[in-house]
């Protein structure tokens, strides 16, 4: 990465506090005597003129865009429900700051103020994910990771929801003046200096509501069994259907094969047991249907991005830990009454299912 030693922070209409606290908190202090390098630091706006913020406050810059023109690093948060400083006006500017190596970075949905001037286009990049999906349908050619905390693709950078835009600012101080550095700043700000896995730990996973009522009846069975071994054709049975015809419908309604709905909800129910219990990992495997702590953690990786232990030691801290209970029970539906053609029980995940 090219020397960091200046860095611009543009502000638009209605910005948001909390994203435009970042750029101050890690670029605009003087921490030179722990170490950390000084920074020249700049709050921009379109002609340097007054910006409100979403929380009801003005903010009087003292500079327009030219700093963002001699910057090693330009910051744009979010601003304006979605649509950000006014692109055209920037584009100059951010077109001269990389010209000369400079790295542009967004905030959370900042992302769509570079979407939208094309600094995105065939590149990889992040943001909240709320707007993921969004982000990705308004710009195709932008190469959308929805589940990583930031992205940094050759000189622009993009992060993913709030707080997500700490881990970017420290990488970017990581990357320019090693981690020595980054470790001291991230010590006075008294968070990681580095956090594992992405924001998928932080979405919530609720069982969505399905208008299929027999299939939504066998969805709500499966949430509150996640122990229990469940065959596929059984569990079409149980929703009166063809194992053909659950499938289709199944993924037309949750966007998903059974067998992925599974290993989600699975995969969600250790997430809370994590958070909250204090079961050991082989217990939280057992609970949650799957063969062993391995096989727990090899897919807790894989669509969470992190391990179970480190997943519960990032969300438990110092609370005392409390039994957990999965779901509230449920009474079985008649279409899973005693009596039911088949078994109703789901399979206890011991190898990786198809999705």
């Amino acid at each position: 990465m090219p020397p960091l030693r200046s860095v611009a922070v543009v502000v638009g209409e209605a910005f948001s506090t909390f994203e435009f606290a970042i750029g101050c908190e890690v670029f605009g202090i003087d921490r030179t005597d722990e170490g950390v390098p000084a920074f020249d630091f700049a709050v921009c706006s379109p002609g340097g003129a007054p910006v409100r913020s979403a929380q009801g406050f003005t903010l009087v810059p003292e500079h327009g865009l030219d700093p963002v023109d001699d910057a090693d690093l330009v910051l744009i948060g979010p601003s304006q429900a979605l649509r950000g400083p006014d692109v055209a006006v920037l584009a100059p500017h951010l077109d001269a700051a990389l010209a000369r190596g400079a790295t542009v970075a967004s905030l959370c949905s900042g992302a769509f103020t570079l979407a939208r001037g094309g600094y995105l286009d065939g590149r990889r990049a992040t943001t909240h994910h709320r707007y993921a999906a969004q982000l990705a349908r308004e710009f195709p050619a932008v190469q959308v990771v929805p589940d990583v905390l930031y992205v940094q693709d050759g000189p622009i950078a993009t992060s993913a929801g709030t707080a997500a835009g700490i881990d970017l600012c420290l990488h970017l101080v990581r990357e320019a003046h090693g981690s020595a550095v980054a470790t001291a700043i991230a010590r006075r700000m008294v968070v990681p200096p580095h956090r594992d896995g992405g924001q998928a730990q932080y979405v919530e996973a609720p069982v969505r509501p399905c208008a299929d009522e027999s299939l939504q009846r066998a969805l709500t069975w499966a949430a509150a069994h996640l122990d229990q071994d469940v065959d596929i054709a059984g569990w079409a049975r149980a929703a009166a259907m063809s194992p053909r015809t659950f499938a289709r419908r199944f993924r037309a309604e949750t966007g998903v094969t059974p067998h992925r709905w599974l290993l989600e909800q699975r995969v969600g129910a250790a997430r809370l047991l994590l958070e909250d219990g204090d079961e050991t990992v082989d217990e939280v495997a057992r609970r949650c249907g799957f063969s062993s702590a391995a096989m727990l953690r090899q897919h807790f990786l894989r669509l969470v991005g992190t391990t179970p232990t480190a997943y519960r030691r990032a969300y438990r801290g110092a609370r005392a830990p409390r039994a957990t209970p999965l779901v509230p029970p449920a009474p079985v539906p008649s279409s899973v009454a005693p009596g039911a053609p088949g078994p109703v029980r789901l399979p206890a995940q011991s190898a990786p299912v198809g999705v």
